[in-house]
């Protein structure tokens, strides 16, 4: 297991912990990878699967330190394939958001089937700013539970939605007091693997495949118009100007 994410088991309970702390949990193709292989081990091995950032963030998304090279670094297939494991994992998964989940990180807390939300977290989809769309199938996920023009408010602003507003949209499960997101995750996830897991299992694919009927064709569309947007002018001017902490200008090129 890569050290840019920690897992523990206790209880019937796996938390997986992503931990870079350095980048407010920026996530790279090795974290990716090794949030996949923690999910499968987890699934095969326990009731319930807690996933979790620090009391900072729970992830800022891609790691855009490395400049272009290192957004284009995350195989977005890989991404969406793990995604997808959480969302269709026959145990409980519950996302405990505190700081920022945005970006991609914000794809992984809302594949989750419950997510409790720091009252100082936030939810953010900045990819316009950087000359890119949503991905991680952000733009099925969100508007399954927040309808399509919230979706479309959050995609084309990039601002951050904060937790009380995220539970009005239904984006989270509920709010809780700054500091005890982790603590309230692992209660519930305790008290779920202690649950009936077939009933459960099928419950949760049941809602699963009623609301998320567009996330197989998100995830294409993404992929798709992610390519062509990472070999954009837009996209090279977005991340320098994020780096260079500026204002970019956009060129449509």
């Amino acid at each position: 297991m890569s050290d840019s994410v920690l897992v523990s088991v206790s209880g019937g309970v796996t938390t997986i912990s992503i931990n870079r702390p350095e980048s407010l949990n920026a996530l790279t193709q090795e974290s990716v990878l090794a949030i996949g292989d923690a999910v499968r081990e987890a699934e095969a091995n326990t009731q319930a699967i807690v996933l979790t950032g620090n009391d900072r963030a729970f992830s800022s998304g891609a790691d855009l330190q490395g400049g272009v090279a290192e957004r284009q670094g995350i195989e977005l297939d890989q991404a969406n394939a793990i995604i997808r494991s959480l969302i269709d994992a026959s145990v409980p998964t519950i996302a405990a958001v505190s700081g920022p989940a945005a970006g991609i990180g914000c794809s992984f807390a809302l594949a989750c089937d419950y997510l409790v939300m720091s009252e100082k977290s936030y939810l953010m989809l900045p990819f316009t700013k950087i000359g890119l769309m949503p991905d991680g199938g952000a733009t099925a996920l969100v508007a399954a539970s927040a309808g399509r023009h919230r979706a479309l408010r959050l995609a084309l602003t990039g601002e951050k939605l904060p937790a009380a507003d995220a539970f009005d949209w239904g984006l989270a499960s509920e709010v809780v007091p700054a500091g005890e997101h982790l603590t309230r995750a692992s209660e519930l996830a305790a008290a779920w693997a202690k649950g009936a897991p077939q009933a459960m299992a099928a419950a949760k694919a049941a809602i699963n495949d009623a609301t998320l009927t567009e996330l197989d064709g998100a995830f294409s569309r993404e992929v798709e118009g992610q390519a062509r947007l990472r070999a954009s002018q837009d996209f090279v001017e977005g991340v320098a100007a994020f780096l260079e902490k500026r204002t970019p200008t956009f060129t449509g090129e």
